[in-house]
């Protein structure tokens, strides 16, 4: 009697290899989705260790120079020195040559016609015993120009008013001139205006204002003098300072920004509160706090986009302005 198993045909042996192909088949594709899940790790870890390296660089790449982080940080290790310190241990180094260097604006100087020529004759006596002051002039055998300012000094001008009669009997008093103020003792424009020009543009200290204009015009001066300058030329644009508020108000897209500033004679920490656009800028000198924004009267009726560092304050009246 025959049995299942003689009936059966037997085993092909390709399904055997068949099936052997199919594992490995299925443990490849396990390999390679373990593969992709470990190349997405890796690419989100590569991710984050660039963003941290950029992040990295940049906070090396500041200093005193470039930002407002204080001249002590220069030191700290990996950190890029200021321009100006680069320069000078390029200079030390003998890597970067003196004098002006290429692709900068240089300035030189032409020979033109003189504002004034002095004369210079040979003095003494000639080896034959002649005295040379009585010896002829051949002319002039070299010239040499040179840029000079005049000698500054303060001069104390008096104005007299003077009063006339005339025929018919009407006596007329001269006005006062402009520029001079209604008391016996004041200083002049030119004076105050070189006294506001070293501290506002030339950022010159009021105390070594006052020293520097005592040495090179001989004009004792003192540091309320300068305070005082500085009191009416802030009054003489104060219309101009309202019409750039406005400007800057009524634009579309504004800066805003505030800086540490050392002010008083006790070197008291204010804040100097910035706005901006690309025509106009405006200061205010104040503290950090809602008040001084407020205060400074951009911030609350504008109504524009705020390109701005995320500060608080500067936030809270934005979303104010808003409402």
């Amino acid at each position: 009697m025959a049995t299942v198993t003689d009936v059966l045909p037997s085993e092909d042996p390709r399904d055997a290899v068949i099936r052997e192909q199919a594992e490995r088949l299925a443990l490849r594709d396990e390999q390679i989705a373990g593969h992709a899940e470990r190349i997405a790790v890796l690419e989100a870890v590569v991710a984050d260790l660039r963003e941290r390296l950029e992040s990295a660089l940049r906070a090396g790449s500041r200093n005193s120079g470039n930002s407002s982080v204080p001249p002590s940080v220069d030191d700290q290790p990996g950190r890029k020195p200021p321009r100006r310190e680069r320069r000078a241990a390029e200079r030390a180094a003998g890597k970067r040559k003196q004098g002006k260097q290429p692709g900068s604006p240089g300035a030189s100087m032409m020979r033109e016609v003189p504002d004034r020529t002095e004369d210079h004759f040979p003095e003494g006596a000639c080896p034959c015993g002649a005295d040379l002051a009585e010896a002829a002039d051949l002319g002039t055998v070299r010239s040499f120009q040179q840029e000079e300012v005049p000698a500054a000094s303060a001069e104390r001008v008096q104005h007299d008013l003077h009063e006339v009669r005339c025929a018919c009997g009407l006596a007329h008093a001269a006005p006062r001139p402009a520029g001079v103020p209604d008391s016996a003792l004041s200083v002049g424009p030119r004076l105050r205006a070189l006294a506001v020009y070293l501290v506002v543009f030339q950022h010159v200290p009021v105390e070594r204002c006052r020293l520097l204009i005592a040495d090179v015009t001989g004009a004792a001066v003192s540091d309320g003098f300068v305070h005082s300058c500085l009191a009416r030329a802030a009054s003489l644009a104060a219309e101009v300072v309202t019409l750039i508020r406005a400007l800057i108000t009524a634009s579309a897209v504004a800066g805003f920004d505030e800086t540490t500033l050392r002010s008083g004679p006790a070197g008291e920490k204010k804040y100097v509160h910035g706005a901006f656009t690309e025509l106009y800028s405006s200061f205010r000198l104040g503290s950090r706090s809602l008040d001084s924004m407020e205060n400074a009267g951009i911030l609350p009726d504008f109504a524009g986009i705020v390109v701005s560092d995320r500060y608080r304050a500067c936030l809270i009246i934005c979303v104010r302005g808003c409402r």
